[in-house]
């Protein structure tokens, strides 16, 4: 059982998520639609120590 099963619906919050664009941080959710589907497409990794 996951931490995300545990929680009732009236217990959760939405999340900001933030990036950073053009050299300075801004949230996701001020983005407009092209800007947003862009950074759905962003592919994440981990770089290896």
């Amino acid at each position: 059982m996951n931490a995300a099963q545990l929680l009732k619906p009236e217990e959760r919050q939405r999340c900001e998520v933030w990036t950073r664009v053009m050299g300075y941080h801004r949230p996701v959710s001020q983005f407009n639609a092209g800007k947003r589907s862009e950074h759905q497409e962003r592919r994440h990794f981990v770089e290896k120590v």
